[in-house]
């Protein structure tokens, strides 16, 4: 774990840097791009590149199809910063590695953060191919990315998690989704460490704990977002019907699979979400 003095340091080295490649550009929000999600990536204009291993103390993307670089560019008229590959725990990195993209948009301007990933369904009521509007979460990774002896350095060691996922930007996203005729939901997502999919048995007590939405991602960055007090809006694909539901038994394929096919409505959703907001 980083001493949050040290924390403080680096993301100065790290923001410095990055202010640099992108000259004049001032992102004011930011996207993490989910598993199979990273082609909205191809549609921001006037970009600028930069990979992750180009950043002092960024670590990068080791899982498939995640690129690994921030895109920066205009998208829907409004300047953005994308994350094409995020970082998870089951790589081996810490909580706080995984927040700490999130808190260096934060520090070079961004005031809200887009999340989205590929998530699989425990409410039965969900489909392949929906999308779900996380309206709040359950952190079962086991652990936090602000544990440390000095997170005031950052911000506030204690954070209001109520209403983490932006009420209004829930809203805006709703009402796309209903003008495009996209099948949305609105749920509860339970973020775990991986890799290993889920049991059924697991499956079952996650419902009976509230959950609708399941996978391995989001919830350090959530958390890094709300301590710097980013607005949120947190999105999942639907990519499989989870562990035991419908006798379900997910692979990473399936997951993809779906993911490439519902690209065009995904991409319009966030696209139109951003464009309004």
């Amino acid at each position: 774990m980083t001493n949050m003095n040290q924390l403080q340091t680096m993301l100065r080295e790290s923001c410095d840097a990055v202010l640099d490649l992108l000259g004049d550009r001032e992102p004011e929000i930011g996207i993490v791009l989910g598993s199979g999600l990273g082609v909205l990536a191809e549609d921001i204009e006037d970009a600028v590149v930069i990979p992750y291993d180009q950043i002092p103390h960024m670590k990068c993307s080791t899982v498939m199809h995640h690129i690994g670089r921030f895109v920066c560019g205009t998208l829907a008229g409004k300047c953005v910063i994308a994350m094409q590959g995020r970082l998870h725990g089951y790589e081996g990195y810490t909580p706080q590695d995984i927040a700490y993209p999130i808190w260096l948009m934060r520090a070079i301007g961004v005031r809200t953060l887009v999340t989205t990933n590929a998530a699989g369904a425990i409410n039965p009521a969900y489909s392949v191919g929906d999308f779900c509007i996380m309206s709040d979460h359950i952190n079962l990774t086991g652990g936090n990315p602000i544990v440390g002896h000095d997170p005031n350095d950052i911000a506030l060691r204690f954070v209001s998690m109520y209403n983490a996922y932006d009420p209004e930007l829930r809203q805006l996203a709703k009402t796309i989704a209903a003008e495009s005729e996209i099948a949305v939901h609105e749920g509860v997502y339970i973020g775990l460490l991986g890799p290993t999919f889920e049991t059924a048995a697991e499956i079952r007590a996650f419902a009976a704990m509230g959950a609708d939405t399941v996978a391995m991602s989001v919830i350090h960055e959530v958390i890094a977002a709300r301590h710097v007090s980013m607005r949120v809006l947190g999105i999942s694909l639907i990519t499989n019907m989870a562990c035991g539901v419908e006798a379900a038994d997910p692979t990473d394929f399936e997951v993809f699979q779906v993911a490439h096919s519902r690209s065009g409505a995904f991409c319009h959703l966030i696209t139109e979400t951003v464009r309004r907001m």
